[in-house]
């Protein structure tokens, strides 16, 4: 039987980690009812007001997207890690850059993509102005591809630590706040009238450092936590 070649390789590991997140619903679960929870947490804590929930709606949804993220991104490696798997893919002939990016394509799948999904109906629960919804969706589809690659690389870091879930925060969260901020001004400009397609650039030049930059420094933060 012929090796499979590297695109196929790489989709294959793609199906594979979709398929163990769908097997254990509760990881694809969990980001979303912490966003839930927190957005109507909110209205309790600021006052029903519409237009007060309206003025901070763009940076609770973003905050509560970057924590929602940062508590599902200890688990990119971890599974493969505890059962031996990580160790056999380091020892593969496959580009350890295409693999590693595959688990980090497939950690925000299930996590980012689904949270700019489920963000229109949690803005509108904020009272966020229509104007303001698409450059949310927009803005959250490129900022959580950006956290996951970033969150990628602390989650390699710390993948042979028990409790590593306090460190990547240390270690990852200085590395979210431009997302944050240009994510939210983004949305903030389109419920003003200004034009969102600026810090959407910005943005997209940061998913495009990302994914050239993430996968190799967490290909050998995974050579450094296994060896050790």
């Amino acid at each position: 039987m012929n090796a499979p070649s590297t695109p196929q390789f790489c989709l294959r590991l793609l199906r594979r980690q979709l398929v163990l997140a769908i097997r254990r619903p509760i990881e694809i679960g969990n980001p979303l009812l912490f966003f839930a929870m927190v957005v109507a947490l909110f209205p309790l804590g600021l006052g029903p007001a519409p237009d007060k929930l309206a003025d901070f709606a763009p940076g609770i949804l973003w905050i509560i997207a970057l924590l929602s993220n940062l508590l599902t991104s200890d688990s990119v490696f971890r599974s493969d890690y505890d059962d031996g798997s990580l160790e056999q893919l380091l020892l593969s002939p496959q580009p350890l850059y295409l693999s590693v990016l595959s688990y980090i394509g497939a950690h925000w799948l299930v996590t980012g993509l689904l949270l700019a999904l489920v963000s229109p109906l949690f803005a509108v629960m904020l009272n966020l102005p229509a104007a303001g919804i698409a450059a949310l969706f927009a803005s959250l589809l490129l900022g959580t591809a950006v956290l996951s690659l970033v969150g990628g690389i602390g989650a390699a870091l710390t993948v042979g630590l028990k409790r590593g879930g306090m460190l990547i925060s240390l270690l990852i969260l200085p590395l979210y706040m431009p997302v944050l901020i240009f994510g939210s001004a983004a949305v903030k400009a389109a419920v003003i009238g200004a034009p969102a397609a600026p810090y959407l650039a910005i943005l997209g030049a940061m998913l495009s450092l990302a994914i050239a930059l993430a996968p190799v420094a967490a290909a050998a933060g995974l050579r450094i936590s296994v060896d050790a």
